[in-house]
């Protein structure tokens, strides 16, 4: 099990206690063997003018210190090499609304990160940031922006249909600039928030990092709270992630559980919204691309001229870093980016694939999915849908199933396309 404790500096203990781990959020204690978690956020709220109701800025506190305790609990320590045991404490302004939900937290947690999570809260926590010059954002909703092409085509989307989104992205390096000229092309600029989480451990850091996803939730979070007290009414949340990613059924028993990542999973999302509301924050999760697969996404977007001007600039790998922030083009988003671009009829204007022919590009070593993605829809034409998503769709009513089969197949068919195009079935 990791013992870890997120806090404020000012609780730090003189004598840290052997074997339970410590992080600061929002501010640094200055001491070498303790972590810290979204320093400058502070800042950054107070200069966008935002003065975050007790409940957003908890829940923001809260997701900080689970993204960096999943980075600081190292799998390879755990009994099974994967499957950890954390034991965390969390320090917030008012612990008692979420003490009072900590079961449904953990069970939200567990289902994000496979991991069973032990959660307590306590007093002193961090107050939330206070801003003398409040600023009117000119918006009706919050959209998630990442920079990949799904939130991309939701941009457009939006604002095509008249709405004014109040875009929230979570920084990354490769994603940063393409996320700001993305705002800046629908004019948005100054409806754009860019934060960091920050995260500095002592020591070497997990890098499945299964729980990342729950901060850029809590930013958006923020922007929703800010416009809430603007606007007096509930606030549209908007999630935009095509449903077969979403869904991200597992192609082979190796990728089962834990091993996919569930970001945006159905039911971690729907575990979200009972959360917030539990916390008495009036967001409504809206996913409007839940029955669409990618190549839909992008053929049915609002704005052609701007897709095709911008969405090569889109990012999708999930290997980005270790191909020097390009595509590796072989695991499973970089093959469902491709098949999109063939589906939709779209040139793919992608700057560079470090495996552009797929014949040839298993042989080369590292991690690759282009087998398992074979080997899915040849299972597909053979057993049918049901065949991959038994056991997978067991939260849907039977009109949601009957959607989410039909996402898989097109997405599976899609991806067939690209791999008989490209000689590899």
């Amino acid at each position: 099990m990791t013992r870890i404790v997120c806090t404020s500096p000012d609780l730090l203990p003189e004598n840290l206690e052997p074997g339970t781990e410590y992080i600061t959020v929002y501010r640094s204690s200055g001491r070498q063997n303790v972590g810290t978690v979204g320093t400058g956020i502070l800042r950054d709220l107070e200069r966008a003018g935002f003065n975050p109701s007790v409940q957003a800025w908890d829940f923001t506190t809260f997701a900080l210190a689970v993204s960096a305790s999943d980075q600081a609990a190292l799998r390879s320590r755990s009994s099974d090499g994967w499957t950890r045991i954390v034991d965390l404490t969390i320090s917030l302004v008012e612990p008692a609304p979420f003490e009072a939900i900590r079961t449904r937290l953990e069970a939200m947690l567990r289902y994000l990160t496979g991991d069973f999570w032990h959660l307590s809260f306590s007093d002193g926590g961090e107050p939330a940031a206070t801003s003398a010059a409040l600023v009117q954002y000119d918006a009706d909703c919050v959209s998630l922006l990442s920079g990949g092409i799904d939130s991309l085509v939701g941009a457009i989307d939006l604002t095509a249909a008249g709405l004014r989104p109040l875009f929230v992205s979570q920084m990354a390096k490769g994603d940063s600039e393409t996320q700001v000229r993305y705002a800046r092309h629908l004019d948005a600029g100054g409806r754009h928030l860019q934060w960091n989480q920050n995260i500095r451990l002592p020591h070497a850091t997990e890098r499945s990092t299964r729980a990342r996803s729950i901060v850029f939730f809590a930013f958006a979070v923020l922007a929703a709270d800010e416009l809430l007290h603007q606007r007096r009414t509930r606030v549209d949340l908007v999630v935009p992630e095509n449903g077969f990613i979403s869904l991200n059924i597992p192609l082979n028993a190796g990728r089962m559980g834990s091993l996919s990542t569930k970001t945006t999973h159905p039911v971690f999302l729907d575990r979200l919204q009972e959360v917030l509301t539990a916390l008495q924050l009036p967001l409504n999760l809206l996913r409007p691309y839940a029955f669409k697969t990618k190549g839909e996404l992008m053929s049915d977007c609002a704005d052609q001229v701007a897709l095709r001007e911008l969405v090569g600039e889109s990012t999708s790998c999930g290997r980005f870093g270790y191909y020097n922030y390009t595509h590796c083009g072989r695991c499973v988003p970089c093959l469902v980016r491709r098949a999109s671009f063939l589906s939709a009829d779209i040139p793919d204007t992608t700057h560079h694939y470090h495996f552009h022919d797929l014949r040839f590009a298993g042989r080369a070593k590292g991690a690759n999915d282009i087998g398992a993605v074979a080997a899915a829809a040849l299972r597909l034409a053979r057993e049918g849908v049901r065949s991959l998503t038994a056991g997978q769709l067991s939260f849907a009513t039977s009109d949601e199933r009957e959607g989410y089969e039909g996402v898989v197949v097109r997405g599976l068919h899609e991806l067939e396309a690209l791999l008989q195009r490209e000689g590899v079935l």
